[in-house]
């Protein structure tokens, strides 16, 4: 069950359609489980254009899970996974390798697993080369 939330929550920052709306929409279904630095993060890809571009060049982009790790004295994870970009003219591969928290809450309607994902923070986001 810890392993889910963190999933979802890389799911619906990392699995986007050119579709600002919905970019929108499920980004901020990712913020009701993590605390400001999944915030933070999204407006850091804001700034660098990212969405933009997947809006812009038609992109599709999916992240595979590739494992998490949790340490269950400290409820500390690191995900690793695969993120891809297809593009009308490319496929891109990159890895991404984030960290994080995770704390105890109140079950919510948006929040279903009643755990908040905090001091989560990317490690790793480079291309693959193949």
């Amino acid at each position: 069950m810890l392993c889910d939330i963190i999933k979802k929550v890389h799911q619906y920052f990392f699995t986007l359609p050119p579709d600002e709306a919905y970019i929108d929409w499920t980004v901020n279904q990712a913020l009701y489980m993590a605390d400001g630095s999944a915030l933070r993060q999204k407006h850091a890809l804001q700034e660098s254009g990212f969405y933009n571009d997947i809006v812009s060049s038609s992109a599709n982009c999916t992240i595979l899970c590739d494992s998490v790790i949790i340490d269950e004295s400290t409820n500390k994870f690191t995900y690793y996974g695969t993120q891809k970009i297809r593009r009308r003219t490319k496929t891109q591969r990159r890895t991404l390798v984030t960290s994080g928290s995770l704390e105890n809450i109140r079950r919510t309607k948006n929040n279903p697993h009643g755990l908040l994902i905090t001091g989560w923070r990317t490690l790793e986001n480079k291309d693959l080369e193949y």
